[in-house]
């Protein structure tokens, strides 16, 4: 039965041949990223640094990147929509990085002691995001790991209450639930704590209760039927299954129903974190929570993290019950980038060089759309952006699995092998960065209605 993510006018045989057809192209055009893929396998599981990297229909050795291009080992040249799964909104060798982590490096570059400028990042930081205390780490995954015990630290209880799909980062205590099958993941009202993958403790499991996005009445239930929550783990926006907005008032609900349980609001702001407003989703949507959780963006391309605070939960750390420490935390080249990232590069202009672009996209792909009467809509957020191969709005993981992912792979591999590289997956999820231009998002644009035209056979 033909479905929003399947209508009938789509035929599921020219889909097939078309994926068929721009999958020899893709392989053609990589020959070199194949053979140095197939001889890392000797040397690392699969062949790649990180699961994530190996993808259908094989990964793409990239060579260098300038401003908003990068080219892959084989000379194919592209336009960095992927960027590096959202780190790169200052684009790639930004002059402004590459001279501060350049001049940093010929001074040193790791002491394990703190540089003057530490201080002047965590005030920036504190100022887009409202909230007093900062702490530094070296990732997404060490942030929400902080953040976490930091709740846990602070309110002297255990359990964890996530949103089903939202991915945390790849520690224990929140790979739970992260696009769980459909045959585990349990009813819609009460739904299933699953493990991620193997190694992870039954234990960890057993202490995070899942439920849906935007919906306070399943988290009032969660609330109900526990009385050890630290606290509430949320994505603002959901970026793991496209770009999935909060309901008007949700956000503050959920902070209020947290608050009046004791329990903590922690926002995993990694992806929207500088990216969807200088402030993140915490400046967009005007809900400040008690902890949030950053890396990707801040760092100009460095690994890089932060955590901030109210100032009574960081005191935690500040009397030693809790800690927070790290070799590289503070790390003076990641500061260094930051540092020119968050004063130089992510300043009032970028952000409204990054609304005009998004314009752009948003007109041109509801155009496409429209043209070829498409069920498909379009979000864009400031550098973030999606395709949602959907007719109606996206509010939870449950209504993302009517999509059916085979389109918006055929989409990847139309903009892949004609110069926009894409983060791989149904989600279709862009970033934009200050070095990208009105032809870049063109390109895009007019990449997708060749798909369009193709895929419905006009």
């Amino acid at each position: 039965m033909p479905t929003d993510a399947a209508p009938s006018r789509i035929d599921p045989q020219r889909m097939a041949d078309l994926t068929a057809r721009e999958e020899r192209e893709f392989l053609a055009k990589r020959q070199t990223s194949r053979r140095l893929w197939q001889e890392a396998t000797t040397a690392m599981p699969r062949g790649v640094p990180s699961s994530f990297q190996d993808t259908p229909p094989q990964p793409v050795f990239i060579d260098r990147g300038k401003g908003s291009h990068v080219w892959d080992v084989d000379g194919n040249e592209y336009v960095d929509f992927h960027n590096g799964f959202g780190v790169m909104v200052v684009g790639h060798a930004h002059p402004a990085v590459v001279a501060a982590v350049n001049e940093r490096m010929a001074r040193g570059s790791h002491f394990a002691q703190p540089v003057a400028e530490d201080a002047s990042v965590a005030e920036e930081l504190a100022r887009r995001f409202s909230l007093p205390q900062w702490r530094y780490t070296n990732s997404g995954t060490e942030s929400t790991l902080d953040a976490v015990r930091l709740a846990r630290g602070f309110t002297g209880r255990e359990r964890l209450v996530k949103i089903e799909a939202s991915y945390h980062g790849h520690h224990d205590s929140l790979l739970v639930s992260v696009e769980p099958p459909r045959d585990l993941m349990g009813p819609v009202e009460s739904p299933n704590s699953v493990r991620y993958c193997e190694g992870i403790p039954q234990a960890s499991v057993d202490l995070v209760t899942v439920v849906p996005f935007n919906d306070l009445q399943a988290l009032e239930r969660a609330f109900a039927a526990h009385d050890d929550i630290a606290a509430v783990v949320v994505e603002p926006v959901m970026m793991n299954i496209g770009i999935v907005l909060p309901d008007d008032g949700y956000l503050a609900g959920a902070r209020d129903i947290a608050h009046r349980h004791g329990a903590l609001l922690i926002f995993d702001e990694v992806k929207t974190g500088v990216t969807i407003s200088a402030g993140g989703a915490t400046e967009r949507f005007g809900t400040v929570p008690d902890l949030i959780c950053l890396a990707k963006a801040i760092g100009g391309g460095l690994p890089c993290g932060a955590i901030g605070g109210r100032e009574d939960v960081m005191a935690v750390i500040t009397d030693g019950r809790v800690a927070q420490m790290g070799t590289f935390n503070g790390n003076p080249l990641t500061i260094a980038a930051a540092h020119a990232t968050l004063f130089d590069v992510l300043t009032p202009a970028a952000y409204s060089h990054f609304d005009a672009l998004a314009e752009e996209l948003q007109g041109g792909l509801d155009r496409v759309i429209s043209d070829f009467e498409l069920p498909f809509h379009v979000l864009t957020l400031a550098a973030r952006g999606c395709v949602t191969y959907r007719q109606d709005r996206v509010r939870n993981y449950r209504d993302y699995l009517d999509i059916d992912k085979a389109v918006p792979y055929l989409s990847w591999l139309y903009q892949s092998n004609r110069g926009v590289l894409m983060a791989p997956g149904a989600e279709e999820n862009w970033t934009l960065s200050v070095q990208h231009n009105e032809a870049d998002a063109r390109r895009y644009v007019d990449n997708f209605r060749e798909f369009a035209r193709d895929l419905v056979g006009s």
